[in-house]
């Protein structure tokens, strides 16, 4: 059916807002839509897996951002054992304090490595397990009740922690940051701090080690793998070596607080390290 409408209807139609579609007599003719060009390909590299490129930290004397430990990321880093060896005690304790070489620093409220500004020579080096909370509190071995049990243990034997030569000990402990409860140090952790713990025999020069407690025991007797392993009933009695010091393994005082009938044998042995220090007078 076809419309047919003159201009005067058209006109009216338009007015009244009606759009009317009339069929256009001539042929349609289709526009295609522009489409912009394309920018020109450019050269790929070759196809390969991702490089990811990280960059090193900053670091001074082995310890990230020049011995400052960031807070938020603790990234493991070797300690720098070669630089540990011409470090004087102040420097020896900051670059413990903020070393994160292995995951006990996480849970650290300070380093337990104790030395005066000026180190005095001492006879002994009294080694102990890894800190407890009070250690790690007060900063220093041997504290509270293990250290007043120890002191006078040695008091015993005329020596103290203030002493120097004969008469002296220097405490330190086998590792320098607490672990987490409950955690034993592994011998990766060992392995990490030793090089805090010989640069300290370096600065006191001891003459015999007494190894206090388990871990102690496992570090002081490595060179001595096949008793490393025995309980620590069986490792006593004898005197190992160290790089030639001599070694006696005795019970931590921490034990002898919960096990006191041990104490007699802690002074046996305390009296067998005086021995390798001042032979009988039948052998002399």
């Amino acid at each position: 059916m076809s419309l047919d409408l003159d201009d005067r209807q058209r006109a009216m139609l338009q007015e009244m807002g009606v759009r009317v579609w009339l069929p256009s007599t001539e042929p349609e003719q289709v526009v295609a839509p522009s489409i912009p060009p394309s920018p020109p390909p450019t050269a790929s590299p070759r196809a390969g897996p991702a490089a990811v490129v990280v960059a090193p930290p900053v670091s001074v004397g082995g310890y990230p951002n020049g011995g400052v430990r960031n807070p938020t990321v603790a990234v493991p880093v070797a300690v720098n054992a070669s630089v540990l060896q011409g470090e004087d005690a102040p420097a020896l304790r900051a670059a413990a304090a903020s070393c994160s070489a292995c995951g006990l620093c996480a849970g650290r409220k300070h380093s337990t490595l104790h030395l005066p500004d000026a180190p005095v020579q001492t006879d002994w080096l009294v080694l102990g397990d890894p800190p407890d909370a009070d250690e790690d509190r007060l900063g220093q071995p041997f504290v509270e009740q293990t250290g007043v049990l120890l002191d006078n243990m040695l008091k015993a034997a005329g020596i103290s922690r203030t002493g120097h030569g004969r008469q002296g000990a220097h405490l330190s402990n086998v590792v320098k940051c607490r672990p987490p409860v409950g955690r034993l140090p592994q011998a990766a952790d060992l392995a990490q701090c030793a090089p805090f713990l010989l640069r300290e025999m370096e600065l006191v020069q001891p003459k015999v080690i007494l190894a206090m407690g388990r871990s102690a025991t496992q570090w002081a007797l490595q060179e001595h793998p096949q008793d490393a392993a025995l309980p620590l009933d069986k490792q006593r009695g004898r005197v190992y070596r160290y790089r030639g010091i001599p070694v006696v393994v005795t019970y931590h005082p921490a034990a002898l607080l919960r096990t006191s009938a041990n104490k007699a044998k802690a002074w046996a042995d305390l009296c067998l390290a005086m021995d390798t220090l001042e032979p009988p007078a039948s052998l002399q």
